[in-house]
């Protein structure tokens, strides 16, 4: 295998790329000079010097001085901490900011569970999720209501039954509400490439 064909394997390990567009990336960079791809591997090795993960909610965040390790979410403390919204991913988390809708908290799980799946643990943070809620309920601004936020496909519904299996018991004894979002959003639909308006409308319908 030759430095082609290693990078285009790595540029397929990317979100939705694939055998053809992973090699065109490779001929791009091979026809820009020197100093453009410098600049890009300077760029890769900053990103993960300078991208901190939130201990709370697991996100990733440009670690500025002073603000430790947590991002300047969690560290709001005029966010509303009686909602907790969970997410696949940051970019889906980044889709619901946007959107000025929501107020509450989040947490990033770290991907969907997958149908066929033996080490579901494995796969998500469910553990981290549940220490999460417990934390939080002992905040004088109390959790009340877990929001399900997953992309409208099988595999995010089937995410959002075994969460709410996993939830049950604990929900339960600290009297708290799990809802998921409405149908604002069309069957099919990616969280992350959502309009703001389709946000809005899954959120107020969520039940």
């Amino acid at each position: 295998m030759d430095i082609v064909d290693k990078l285009a394997e790595i540029f397929k390990e990317f979100p939705g790329i694939g055998e053809r567009q992973a090699r065109r990336f490779v001929y791009f960079l091979m026809s820009k000079n020197e100093a453009y791809t410098g600049n890009l591997v300077s760029l890769i090795a900053d990103l993960k010097k300078e991208v901190s993960r939130c201990k709370e909610c697991f996100r990733f965040f440009i670690n500025k001085k002073g603000v430790g390790n947590l991002c300047e979410i969690c560290a709001d403390t005029n966010i509303d901490s009686s909602m907790l919204m969970v997410v696949e991913k940051d970019s889906d988390l980044e889709s619901v900011k946007k959107s000025r809708v929501y107020t509450g908290k989040y947490f990033i799980l770290g991907g969907l569970v997958p149908i066929v799946e033996k080490n579901t643990k494995s796969r998500v943070r469910i553990e981290e999720l549940k220490k999460k809620i417990t934390s939080n309920n002992k905040e004088p601004d109390k959790l009340q209501e877990i929001i399900l936020a997953f992309s409208l496909n099988p595999q995010g519904n089937h995410t959002d039954q075994y969460i709410r299996e996993q939830l049950a018991d604990l929900l339960s004894k600290q009297n708290i509400s799990i809802s998921s979002l409405g149908r604002g959003l069309s069957t099919g639909t990616e969280l992350e490439y959502s309009d703001n308006d389709t946000l809005k409308n899954a959120l107020k319908t969520r039940q």
